[in-house]
């Protein structure tokens, strides 16, 4: 997928496509271009995409959440490409501390917790079951007798 025709969007229709604005999209790509300058100094081959189309791959996968070989055939990579290149990412823009303003999920839970009150209703309901008639009870017996069984009435 061609990034220059991703260009041309105004300011309202990007955020709808990614979700963000352009000026956060440039912020992370500054951050991006600082650890791929990082991760390159070890040395290894380049990859196939640019840091744009790989951030926007990523966008597009949180904003949709398209599978990772529907992502693949759009940016022309492999299933596990797209993969390696969205965990990199979001890897990155995790340990970075612009991007550390929301809290984890268990704080969130616990937030939520400790507002509410929980009230659970344990009154006890009888069950409808077919009565006992003690007249057309039958008992079965099992007696062990010789290696052989004998039911008894």
């Amino acid at each position: 997928m061609n990034n220059n025709k991703f260009n041309t969007l105004n300011d309202r229709e990007w955020l709808r496509l990614t979700g963000i604005k352009k000026s956060t999209f440039n912020k992370m790509l500054d951050i991006l271009k600082v650890a791929e300058i990082e991760k390159f100094k070890k040395g290894g081959k380049t990859n196939k995409l640019s840091l744009e189309n790989r951030l926007l791959m990523t966008l597009l996968y949180w904003r949709e959440y398209q599978t990772y070989f529907h992502l693949g055939k759009s940016f022309d990579i492999s299933e596990a490409n797209c993969y390696r290149n969205i965990k990199w990412i979001e890897d990155i823009l995790i340990k970075n501390s612009d991007f550390q303003q929301l809290a984890g999920k268990k704080a969130l839970i616990n937030d939520y917790f400790n507002d509410k009150t929980i009230i659970i209703d344990a009154t006890e309901t009888p069950i409808q079951r077919p009565k006992k008639d003690k007249n057309n009870l039958i008992l079965v017996y099992t007696v062990k007798l010789n290696h052989k069984k004998l039911k008894v009435l």
